[in-house]
C-alpha cells in the first residue's frame, strides 16, 4: 500500500471512530454538567474548599473563581519546580537546572493549557513533579475550559437570570467524572501497546547496536501521555515529545493517541445541542468544526506528500523530521490535529516541514483552535464565531441578529469583537517586539523568512495556549521566558473573562421568537457562513505576517 492511500485509510478510520463517539460521550457529558445529584467523592471536595455546591455564580463570581484558581495553581506549581530538589523521586544533578524565570514559565504553561516547554523533560523535572505537578494540572487545566464552555452555554439556554452555575462543581465534575475515567481506559491502552509506566530513574543501562551502553530514564509515562492528549495539553515527558519511542511506540498507538486529543471536542457539540433543546444546533456546530479540519488536512497531505521541493520530490515526499515508524502522511495528520486544538504534541518536527507545512500549522492555530480546538475552548471559539457570523448576516438583512433565542446587541458583539482581536494583537505585539530587540534575534537559528517564521510561531503557540514550537528558536532565555509566559496568561484567561461576560450578558435577556427574519442556524448555509467568516478574519489579520515569513520561503 502507498504511503498516500495508507494515509487516508489512518484519516478515515479517525474520523469513523470520532463518528461512532460523538453521540454517546457528548450525551454522557450532557447528563454530567446537568445532572442534580453529587457523588460522595465530590462532596467531600466542596468541603475541603469550602464550596457550596448548591450556590450558583455570576459570570463575575464565576471568572473571580477561574482565576483564582488557576492564580493558587501557578504559585504552587512554581514552588514545586523550586524545591523539586528535595522532594522524592527527583533527578540528580539534572541537566537543565530549574531557574526562576524556566520555573515561572512552565507553570504558567501548564496552568494555562499550553504546555509550551523551554526544557527537555526527562533531564529537569523529577517524577514527583510530573505527576503531581504537570500531569495534575493537565487534569484541571482542561476541566476549566470545559467549565467555561459549560457557562457560556448555560448564558443561551437561561432566561433573566445572572447566574450560570457553579465553577467548582463544573471543575470538580469535568474532572472526576469525565476526564479521569476515560484517562485511566486510555492509559491502559497505551501500556498495552508499549507505552511505558514506571519509576526507574537514570538507572537503566543498555546496550546499543554499535556496542557502547547508554542510560535510559524511564518513569510514569503512560498515565501522564493520556491525559497531556485527552486534555489537549501537549507537554511531553521527554524532549521528543510523542515522537519519542517510549512515549509512542507504534503506528497504532500514533492513531490511538491523535484519537484522544480530538474525542472531547469533537464530542461536546452535541452536549451543547443537548443543553440548547435543539440537537441540529449541536450538528450545525459540528459540522463547521469538520469542514474546517477536513480543508486543513487536505491541505497539510498535499504539501507534505506532494511537494514539488528537489529532495522531497526525489523521495516522494517531505520526509526531513519524520519518524519513520509513523510515516509522512500519518505525521501530517498528527501535526494537523494537534495545531487545530490547542494540544501542542508532536510526533514529527513541525520545523521541518515544508514551507506550506509550516504555514498550515500557524494557520491552524491563527484560526483560534476551533476545529474543534481545545477541551472546552475550541467549543467557546466557536460559539463566539457564530454570534458573530449572525450579526454579519444581520447587517446584511437590517435586522437584529439573533441566535438561539438571544439577541445580539452591541454590548454582546463588543465581548465577541474583544475576544477575537486579544490573541492576534498578543501574537503581532510579542513577534514585533522580538524581531525589534537584537538579542531576542540572535536566539534564531536562522535568519531571513525563516528565522521570522520560528518566532511568529512561538508567540502564536504561546498566545493560543498550543505549546509546539518550530525548534530553530533558543527560548530559554530571561526574555523569552517572561515575553511567552505573560502570552500565554493574557491569550488564556482575558478571551475567557469575555466570554463569561457574554454568557452573562446573554443570561439576563429574555426569549426572542424566531421570525421570517431570523437567519436559519442549523443548515449548511450557516455552515458555510461561520466556516468563511473564521477564515476571512484570520486571513485580514495574519496574512501580512504570514506573507513576511513562511510565505516568502516558500516563494525564495
Amino acid at each position: 500500500m502507498s504511503g498516500t492511500a495508507a494515509g487516508l485509510l489512518f484519516l478515515t478510520l479517525l474520523a469513523l471512530a470520532l463518528a461512532i463517539v460523538h453521540v454517546p460521550l457528548g450525551d454522557y457529558m450532557y447528563r454530567v454538567y446537568s445532572s442534580e445529584k453529587d457523588w460522595r467523592s465530590e462532596r467531600f471536595i466542596y468541603r475541603l474548599i469550602g464550596a457550596s455546591p448548591k450556590s450558583e455564580q455570576s459570570w463575575a463570581g464565576y471568572a473571580r473563581s477561574v482565576l483564582a484558581f488557576s492564580a493558587v495553581s501557578v504559585v504552587f506549581l512554581f514552588g514545586l519546580q523550586l524545591v523539586q530538589h528535595r522532594l522524592p523521586l527527583h533527578l540528580h544533578d539534572p541537566a537543565t537546572p530549574m531557574t526562576a524565570p524556566l520555573a515561572w514559565n512552565t507553570a504558567v504553561s501548564f496552568v494555562t493549557n499550553t504546555n509550551w516547554q523551554a526544557y527537555s523533560g526527562e533531564t529537569t523535572q523529577g517524577h514527583l513533579v510530573q505527576m503531581a505537578g504537570l500531569a495534575v494540572q493537565n487534569f484541571v487545566s482542561a476541566a476549566v475550559g470545559m467549565a467555561v464552555a459549560v457557562a457560556l452555554v448555560r448564558g443561551f439556554v437561561r432566561r433573566r437570570t445572572g447566574e450560570l452555575g457553579n465553577f467548582w462543581v463544573d471543575l470538580v465534575r469535568g474532572t472526576l467524572r469525565i476526564l479521569l475515567p476515560i484517562a485511566v481506559v486510555g492509559a491502559v491502552v497505551l501500556v498495552a501497546g508499549g507505552v511505558i509506566q514506571n519509576f526507574h530513574m537514570h538507572d537503566q543501562v543498555v546496550s546499543t547496536l554499535a556496542g557502547s551502553s547508554q542510560r535510559l530514564t524511564g518513569g510514569p509515562v503512560a498515565s501522564q501521555e493520556v491525559i497531556k492528549l485527552l486534555g489537549t495539553n501537549g507537554g511531553g515527558f521527554y524532549n521528543a515529545n510523542s515522537a519519542h519511542p517510549f512515549e509512542n511506540p507504534t503506528m497504532w498507538t500514533n492513531w490511538v493517541e491523535i484519537f484522544l486529543l480530538l474525542v472531547i471536542s469533537f464530542s461536546l457539540p452535541r452536549t451543547f445541542g443537548r443543553m440548547v433543546g435543539n440537537k441540529k444546533q449541536g450538528y450545525a456546530i459540528a459540522a463547521v468544526m469538520g469542514v474546517i479540519a477536513a480543508i486543513s488536512v487536505t491541505v497539510m497531505m498535499l504539501v507534505q506528500l506532494q511537494h514539488h521541493g528537489t529532495v522531497p520530490s526525489a523521495v516522494g515526499a517531505a520526509s526531513e523530521g519524520v519518524e519513520q515508524r509513523f510515516g509522512v502522511a500519518d505525521s501530517a495528520v498528527f501535526a494537523d490535529a494537534t495545531t487545530l486544538t490547542s494540544t501542542g504534541a508532536v510526533d514529527s518536527t513541525h520545523d521541518s516541514y515544508t514551507s506550506l507545512g509550516g504555514l498550515t500549522t500557524m494557520f491552524n492555530m491563527q484560526l483560534g483552535e476551533v476545529a474543534p480546538g481545545g477541551t472546552g475552548s475550541g467549543l467557546y471559539g466557536m460559539l463566539i464565531l457564530a454570534v458573530i457570523t449572525v450579526f454579519v448576516a444581520g447587517l446584511m438583512v437590517g435586522r437584529t441578529p439573533e441566535y438561539l433565542g438571544k439577541k445580539i446587541t452591541p454590548r454582546e458583539i463588543k465581548f465577541a469583537a474583544g475576544y477575537f482581536l486579544i490573541t492576534p494583537l498578543i501574537v503581532l505585539l510579542g513577534t514585533a517586539i522580538a524581531m525589534a530587540l537584537p538579542g531576542q534575534r540572535a536566539e534564531m537559528a536562522n535568519s531571513g523568512p525563516h528565522g521570522l517564521s520560528e518566532v511568529l510561531y512561538a508567540f502564536t503557540s504561546a498566545a493560543n495556549n498550543n505549546g509546539s514550537a518550530f525548534a530553530g528558536l533558543m527560548a530559554n532565555t530571561t526574555w523569552y521566558n517572561s515575553a511567552l509566559g505573560l502570552a500565554m496568561v493574557f491569550g488564556r484567561f482575558l478571551p475567557m473573562i469575555l466570554v463569561l461576560a457574554l454568557a452573562g450578558s446573554l443570561a439576563r435577556q429574555g426569549t426572542t421568537p424566531e421570525s421570517t427574519g431570523t437567519l436559519p442556524t442549523h443548515k449548511p448555509q450557516f455552515v458555510g457562513l461561520v466556516t468563511g467568516v473564521a477564515i476571512i478574519l484570520v486571513a485580514l489579520t495574519f496574512l501580512p505576517a504570514l506573507a513576511l515569513g513562511p510565505l516568502a520561503e516558500g516563494i525564495h
